[in-house]
């Protein structure tokens, strides 16, 4: 529950010639990031920056939005990279055991006979599930599926999984 603002994805290269943008979106659905009315777009070199979406939708490999103050291909390849961020304040109330990934940032990972593998650094996106990437004595990607995570306790601030120690 680190800072006030949760990273809910990317944007990717322009589409277009009149300042559309293809975004790659962490929410499960994707087309969740689409209900939010302000994006807040940050990234390498660049001031965190609110901007309106105006409107978007399903497109192959992702998103196609049209941002408010992005008219043209120049506008567009101005964003590309940037991350797209929203006020915790403004995420949805989650239903009891679940979680937004971003709150478990900094967990202890350990396996199920208590082995401690390290601390969750951060979640991939890979195309056949997420992956979290635990980093102890080495970095470990371990797959984000319900075969593998099996408790979260964050109370404990501790993440327990289904995976071999040694692998």
């Amino acid at each position: 529950m680190s800072s006030g603002w949760v990273e809910m994805g990317r944007i990717g290269r322009p589409n277009g010639l009149r300042g559309a943008l293809h975004v790659q979106s962490w929410t499960e659905p994707p087309e969740g990031l689409l209900n939010y009315d302000v994006w807040y777009l940050s990234g390498i070199g660049r001031e965190r920056q609110p901007v309106r979406l105006l409107q978007g939708r399903a497109g192959s490999g992702g998103l196609v939005v049209q941002l408010e103050g992005c008219a043209a291909r120049e506008d567009a390849e101005r964003l590309v990279g940037s991350l797209v961020e929203v006020r915790r304040e403004d995420l949805p109330a989650l239903p009891p055991g679940e979680y937004y990934r971003d709150d478990l940032l900094g967990f202890t990972v350990r396996t199920l006979e208590g082995v401690e593998l390290g601390t969750l650094e951060r979640f991939v996106d890979m195309p056949a599930n997420p992956v979290m990437v635990v980093v102890g004595e080495r970095e470990r990607w371990l797959p984000l599926t319900r075969q593998h995570l099996r408790r979260i306790d964050p109370v404990e601030r501790g993440v327990w999984v289904d995976w071999p120690a040694d692998f």
